[in-house]
């Protein structure tokens, strides 16, 4: 059976770590590096940084960090945030990121996840997915959050394993940021659709939840708040899934 994966998130705007609810009321939380440096430090199976106010953002700047990050890092990195190109994802890789996160643009195109895993491969393309609850379903939203698109998240993440996705990062926009817990009902769904690995992401309260997310049958749990704010480490959420029994890593 894999082991399941702890990964801390840095949301990133301004090259600072920030965190909100549902996407907005940002405060920062310091400092990417430090941050990537001091998750690592505490078993971190990898790291997600997402450049979540990408239009804005100098594109070599990002560049410049992710490479300072890899150099001292030894856990892999996941990075995403207004990719819109496969040579941006290419320049992503050769600074030192291990995987390569699109979103919005794949929504839009979804010929750019094939062109990605064509020349990368499969194993390096992460297509992220923001949800929100509509109904009785989860529509796919684009932008950051901003945009509804009309499009059924489960649909959508069907589509994009079609097309070369190699992971799935899927966060559920009602409980980001609120510590409520995870949309159960959302994995489970997507879990029955598709047969590539899955990273849910949104509501964690606590090393309980991440459990509770693991054991519906994701690969890993993505989590913020709790670990930026000093709530939990990566190794009390470990510890905790591995009361319950879950391989961890």
């Amino acid at each position: 059976m894999l082991r399941r994966r702890i990964i801390p998130c840095l949301d990133v705007s301004g090259g600072r770590v920030v965190k909100g609810v549902e996407f907005v009321n940002l405060r920062d939380c310091g400092e990417p590096v430090d941050a990537a440096l001091r998750y690592a430090a505490q078993g971190a199976d990898e790291l997600c940084w997402l450049n979540i106010t990408a239009g804005d953002e100098s594109w070599h700047g990002l560049l410049t960090q992710v490479e300072e990050a890899a150099i001292r890092l030894d856990v892999p990195l996941i990075v995403g945030g207004g990719v819109t190109r496969e040579l941006q994802v290419r320049e992503l890789l050769l600074a030192g990121a291990d995987k390569v996160s699109v979103n919005s643009a794949a929504l839009a195109r979804p010929q750019l996840v094939a062109d990605c895993a064509d020349r990368h491969g499969s194993q390096c393309i992460v297509v992220a997915i923001d949800a929100r609850r509509c109904g009785d379903r989860w529509e796919a939203v684009a932008g950051g959050g901003r945009r509804a698109t009309g499009r059924d998240a489960v649909a959508w993440a069907v589509e994009a394993v079609r097309h070369g996705a190699g992971e799935l990062l899927v966060t559920s926009m009602d409980a980001d940021g609120t510590q409520a817990g995870y949309a159960l009902e959302l994995y489970e769904r997507l879990l029955d659709a598709v047969d590539v690995p899955i990273i849910a992401s949104g509501g964690a309260s606590g090393p309980n939840a991440i459990a509770d997310v693991l054991s519906v049958g994701v690969s890993a749990a993505l989590a913020a708040t709790i670990f930026h704010d000093g709530l939990h480490t990566v190794e009390e959420v470990k510890s905790a899934c591995r009361d319950r029994k879950l391989p961890i890593r």
